[in-house]
């Protein structure tokens, strides 16, 4: 994540220097979508679990196609992984990372080789990493209350939070692949991929709070002091088989088969104590979380080259995700040490059992108009079905889609290397499984005391969570302009504009709603289609080597980028009503320079974020901290075998955080969560044997 955002318009989420979310435009949760040699991964992926050496190489693309998917309203970020070469290569790296004091190791060997000499062969990588960390926790929010009928304020309440967390996570991954050439010129490919994760965390805090009013004693705390400990375990195996059969000189047929499992298992504890009165309110909480996600994926493409430069492609596409989850939760309240299930338990049940299914079937053609002109055409049908089953009864949600594509491209001059790209497309953000059947999450400040005790009232700054079985998916319809100039040194200059017309567009917002747990309406928080959108912006792109246009200048390679946003949601009030958590702009500066009396490399590059304001809703208006980072490199090469790199990332730390501002009839509440960066140094050594 942290090498995307050097790329234009792609941002990610999470603290400076750590990674996070990847998001073309500024826009993620499902915008954009991530793709691993063309297919999409299972829930709980990240793309920091690939090793860098397994990849070779990023492919971003603006607009959608028909052969990649129309899920990709933002774009597509397609990582390719390496391919087994017919030559010998071992590879090790042994890292290491630091941070706040804390030491990560990293340990990576890459083996490659042919097994025989009809073109068979394989290459194998191997990562084990240990991630530790240690955050601040600082949070603070504001209560005004007014008298709704003059407006005066009448009294204010301040709860401040100070306290640690600490994340410990260890990782080994596995993936290779192994090409057999068979008669013919046909091809066929088994990669592998295992992961393995533990992790443990703890934390604790302690929250003091300033008088609140008789009249508005629910507000007042039930704990001023909590810690929490947990432990988590994730194994996910997957096994993909790509079959490449030539049927004639002109016709190919790309057959895709893909298995796999993922497990996870977590336990946490958390415990609440009052110390100004012992004994009046203690409680504990345990909860138990057993997951297993089954998934399949079958795709047919069928390539077929024309005489009259027509390139025809069709395929059918088909995946499913099976999810059976247990969750077991328990309480004790008081000096009583009686323990009961959570009290929502019996409401909305332990067990979940959900399935996803997809299937698509797409056709395009690409031609060639003389030396200047290019087209492509192409059209998908896309189905998602999500059904799941809990103590509520089953739920079932089921959309389809058809998404037209048209692509152009005009070369300036037949010898030139510029040419203008221009797009319409038709793309969808389908409601993740999480968002369809979310399960309900008491918010900790306010919730139901036992035995058997409904809860009460709560404030839209400390919701509930649930999900949404109703929703819809988001369509959108597109448009890409874009000139390229490539230059003689391996540069590019490059301008881009995109528009997108959104309808139905999901988006979390708080609500008060009467619910089956609480005696009196409480805030919840559900993803819900709130309406249409539009979001347009232009992207500048500059790479380039320095003594291509300085005289005498050294050979330094610069990239540089500019993306400026702007959208806009019908229904809410401006002028920050954005899309979510998308910036005004992103901009990064880049250069990589090779001395040429030393075997040193040297690289500099920073990224900026500007703060972004966000009216959520009509009631919470959202900020969000301006990201700032500066990284460093330095590749000293001994010899074709061996090379020392020294980075730091995220020089010159700034501290992070978000606010919000919710506004009630009678009541403004102010809140803000900051936390410390810091600067994130590594040393990796490279060795090939």
């Amino acid at each position: 994540g942290e090498v995307l955002k050097r790329l234009p318009g792609v941002t990610t989420g999470g603290r400076p220097g750590r990674g996070g979310e990847v998001r073309m435009r500024g826009m993620g949760g499902g915008y954009t979508q991530i793709l691993v040699n063309g297919e999409r991964m299972p829930p709980g992926f990240s793309l920091d679990e690939l090793p860098p050496e397994q990849i070779e190489r990023i492919e971003v693309m603006r607009a959608p196609t028909a052969e990649f998917g129309a899920r990709a309203i933002a774009g597509t970020i397609n990582v390719v992984l390496r391919e087994a070469l017919q030559r010998r290569l071992n590879e090790l790296r042994l890292a290491s990372t630091f941070e706040r004091d804390h030491v990560t190791p990293h340990l990576s060997w890459t083996r490659n080789d042919k097994l025989d000499d009809q073109g068979t062969a394989y290459n194998l990588t191997v990562n084990a990493m240990q991630h530790k960390r240690l955050d601040d926790i600082a949070s603070q929010s504001l209560t005004s209350r007014f008298d709704t009928g003059t407006g005066a304020l009448q009294s204010q309440t301040l709860l401040q939070t100070r306290g640690q967390s600490a994340d410990e996570r260890k990782s080994l991954n596995l993936t290779g692949r192994l090409q057999l050439r068979l008669a013919g010129g046909d091809t066929l490919a088994l990669q592998p991929f295992v992961m393995v994760n533990r992790g443990r965390g703890a934390s604790s805090a302690r929250q003091t709070q300033s008088a609140v009013p008789d009249e508005n004693a629910f507000e007042r705390i039930k704990y001023d002091s909590y810690t929490s400990d947990s432990s988590n375990r994730a194994t996910m195996a997957r096994l993909n088989l790509q079959w490449n059969k030539r049927l004639d000189e002109r016709t190919r047929l790309e057959t895709r088969l893909g298995a796999g499992r993922m497990t996870m298992d977590g336990d946490a504890h958390r415990e609440e104590d009052l110390d100004a009165t012992p004994g009046l309110f203690f409680r504990t909480q345990d909860d138990t979380t057993k997951s297993r996600d089954t998934q399949w994926s079958v795709n047919l493409k069928l390539n077929h080259q024309m005489d009259n430069e027509h390139s025809l492609v069709a395929g059918v596409e088909g995946e499913g995700t099976t999810r059976e989850q247990t969750r077991g939760c328990t309480e004790v309240y008081g000096s009583t040490m009686r323990r009961d299930n959570c009290a929502f338990l019996a409401d909305f049940g332990e067990n979940v059992s959900a399935s996803t299914r997809r299937l698509a079937a797409y056709a395009q053609d690409e031609w060639s108009v003389g030396k200047q002109w290019g087209f492509y055409a192409g059209l998908r049908w896309e189905g998602i079905q999500t059904e799941s089953s809990n103590n509520q009864g089953p739920v079932k949600n089921t959309s389809s889609v058809l998404t037209p594509l048209l692509h152009g491209v005009y070369k300036i001059d037949e010898k030139s290397r510029e040419q203008i790209r221009a797009s319409l497309t038709r793309s969808y953000k389908a409601p993740n499984l999480n968002d369809v059947i979310g399960r309900l999450s008491i918010n900790s400040q306010f919730t139901c005391q036992p035995p058997a005790t409904l809860c009460g009232s709560n404030l839209i700054n400390y919701p509930d969570r649930f999900g949404n079985p109703d929703l819809k998916p988001e369509m959108a319809t597109g448009v890409e302009i874009g000139y390229e100039k490539y230059l003689s040194k391996g540069g590019l200059l490059s301008v881009n504009f995109f528009y997108r017309r959104i309808t139905d567009l999901i988006r979390a917002q708080a609500q008060l709603e009467t619910v089956p747990y609480a005696t009196e309406p409480r805030w919840v928080i559900r993803p819900r289609n709130i309406g249409n959108a539009t979001t347009r912006g232009v992207e500048l792109e500059a790479k380039f080597r320095l003594d291509e246009y300085v005289a005498d200048a050294l050979p330094i390679n610069v990239r540089s980028n500019l993306s400026l946003f702007d959208s806009s949601v019908d229904g809410i009030r401006g002028p920050d009503n954005k899309l979510d958590q998308q910036p005004r702009y992103t901009a990064n500066l880049g250069a990589d320079y090779r001395l040429r009396s030393l075997p040193l490399t040297l690289g500099a590059s920073l990224n900026y974020t500007p703060t972004t304001l966000l009216q959520q809703s009509d009631q919470v208006l959202n900020e969000i901290d301006k990201k700032r980072v500066i990284d460093v490199s330095a590749l000293w090469t001994f010899s074709s075998a061996v090379a020392l790199r020294l980075a730091a990332s995220n020089l010159v730390p700034l501290s992070y955080g978000n606010g919000s501002i919710a506004v009630t009839p009678g009541r403004l509440v102010t809140s803000e969560n900051t936390g410390r960066s810091f600067t994130v140094w590594t040393v990796r050594l490279e060795l090939k044997v």
